[in-house]
């Protein structure tokens, strides 16, 4: 863990040691601070805290925690923060940080513009920061994170120092998913175990027993795949199921924001939208489906880590490695699998896995993509 003698606004930073040292000395020398950052490292392990937490020890004065806090809350002025909800980053959201980049710091110390998602900007989003990065205005800090720095342009990679996190063990995660949330020692290891160490999904696991029915449902359906039929039906029951919970995460957020939108334009509750502002609220309709868009593939993406998961196992059990499954509970069905496919074949579906990750970023059809995943499981079919 951190160290208890680092102050505010470390103190929300987990595990992460070695980087906050590189990032509390940068703050502090200014001989040591670079102008652009990129933050790498596997989900969950706190990219986006440790950058709000460098932005806070950037801006403000050291021992002003009214300020620091106030960037840690996302409401200091001279921050910039874009966490996108979309598929990708538009270039008119790369636009606005470049413009925000070259304004003067307003009452802190740096002006610092955090990318929290680095990697889903396409080449001529990427294309549009190069220059700001390159030639920065005094005072402007760049902070990018990304899983990889292999995710970004070399260009880009080629302007940022890059800082590499530590991926967190999972007794070191259930031990904080206790700490924060109080639930018993035996289901905090199994949901650090099955998120594979990613802090924000072993707690939502942990704290959700209706998260832990819906994998343990995904995951006993995709083992009796036996053939095509079953194939095609366990595919659109994941779809399903994914729509459902991206409808749930989005629609009570998308009402309020639409009643505030009319709220603000004047427009009483229950009233038709006047012609001068329906461009208003079908921009933010449209935002809204984005962002439902980017939800279910989401969550679609963790069905697909948990399936990797899942014959990851399998190919560990081929191998004679059978003390260390992610998915323990399931050992008896994956040792049956292990015996009766050959390695080579559970290459090819966590080969197939990884594909169908890759296509769903460029915007494949979910429900397609999956048939063909489960497809393959069911009959071994090799590209």
């Amino acid at each position: 863990m951190t160290s208890l003698a680092a102050p505010a606004p470390w103190d929300a930073v987990w595990g992460q040691d070695e980087a906050v040292r590189v990032l509390r000395n940068a703050a502090e020398d200014p001989a040591a601070l670079t102008h652009a950052w990129l933050i790498v490292g596997p989900p969950g392990s706190g990219r986006s805290t440790l950058a709000r937490a460098f932005a806070a020890a950037l801006i403000a004065e050291p021992g002003d925690t009214a300020a620091q806090n106030q960037v840690l809350a996302g409401t200091h002025p001279d921050l910039t923060a874009l966490r996108t909800e979309q598929v990708v980053i538009r270039i008119d959201e790369a636009r606005r940080l470049v413009e925000r980049a070259y304004f003067a710091p307003s009452i802190g110390r740096y002006r610092v513009i955090v990318v929290e998602d680095a990697d889903r900007m396409t080449e001529r989003t990427s294309n549009v920061l190069l220059k700001a990065l390159e030639e920065p205005p005094e005072h402007t800090i760049w902070v990018l994170c990304a899983p990889s720095d292999a995710d970004l342009l070399p260009t880009i990679r080629s302007r940022v120092r890059v800082l590499r996190l530590r991926e967190p063990e999972v007794d070191d995660v259930a031990a904080l998913i206790v700490q924060r949330t109080g639930v018993d020692a035996a289901t905090a290891e199994q949901s650090a175990r099955h998120a594979q160490r990613h802090i924000g999904m072993a707690q939502r696991l942990a704290t959700d027993a209706d998260a832990r029915a819906r994998r343990d449902a995904t995951l006993s359906a995709v083992l009796r795949v036996r053939g095509i039929g079953d194939a095609v039906e366990v595919a659109g029951e994941i779809v399903r199921v994914a729509t459902e919970d991206a409808k749930a995460l989005t629609a009570e957020r998308d009402r309020e924001e639409r009643e505030a939108l009319l709220r603000m334009l004047g427009v009483a509750e229950g009233a038709a939208v006047p012609p001068a502002v329906r461009s208003q609220v079908s921009a933010l309709e449209d935002d809204q489906k984005r962002r439902a868009t980017r939800s279910l593939r989401d969550g679609i993406d963790r069905v697909l880590t948990d399936l990797q998961a899942l014959y990851r196992d399998v190919i560990v059990l081929q191998f004679g490695r059978d003390g260390d499954l992610i998915n323990r509970e399931y050992a008896e069905a994956l040792r049956a699998l292990a015996a009766d496919w050959s390695p080579q074949r559970t290459l090819i579906v966590l080969d197939r896995i990884a594909e169908t990750r890759a296509n769903l970023e460029q915007n494949v059809a979910p429900l397609l993509a999956l048939e063909s995943l489960l497809i393959t499981v069911a009959i071994g079919l090799v590209p």
